[in-house]
């Protein structure tokens, strides 16, 4: 078995386990978090296959930008007013050794297979690199500019329509 093979094995299992965590937990906010987990380790997947700008793209908007909406929305929503869900004894042992081996996993990366990727390009290769960053904007923002604008506004609504149903569900409370 390869170091490769192992390495994505035990990535497998970290995203398997923390996709299970999600739909396990009882917490909204620890469900949001194992799905941050299962993102950071996607991420790491497109590492391994060699796709550093999908793997900084998973991490800047999915773990970055949408679930701090996520959590956003669920600590507007009054998560922490809810009852405390009983904690099952086998949470944290688990979230503590998935969190060593994908930070492992990660050093591991960043020592070995950082130096390979980190020699600088030659003049032909990096106009080539520059020139598909460019064909991916262009693309991005005259192909498919439509579904990339109705994304962000039912992305914008999803989060007015989460502040209008707080407030309506305070005032009642209040009143």
């Amino acid at each position: 078995m390869t170091l490769d093979l192992a390495l994505f094995l035990v990535l497998a299992c970290i995203a398997v386990a923390s996709a299970l965590g999600m739909l396990l937990s009882r917490n909204t906010v620890y469900a949001a978090l194992y799905l941050v987990l299962n993102f950071i380790t996607v991420a790491i997947f497109y590492l391994l296959l060699g796709a550093p700008f999908i793997a900084m793209a998973q991490i800047t908007v999915y773990t970055g930008a949408i679930m701090v909406l996520f959590l956003f929305v669920i600590m507007l929503l009054g998560a922490e007013n809810l009852p405390a869900p009983n904690a099952l004894p086998w949470q944290k042992p688990l979230a503590i050794a998935l969190a060593a081996a994908l930070f492992a996993e990660a050093a591991y990366l960043l020592i070995v297979k950082a130096r390979s990727l980190g020699d600088v390009l030659p003049p032909a290769e990096a106009i080539n690199a520059t020139e598909n960053l460019r064909q991916l904007g262009v693309a991005l923002f005259q192909n498919y500019l439509l579904p990339f604008e109705i994304v962000s506004i039912l992305l914008l609504v999803a989060m007015i329509g989460a502040i209008t149903l707080t407030k309506k569900e305070k005032g009642a409370r209040n009143g």
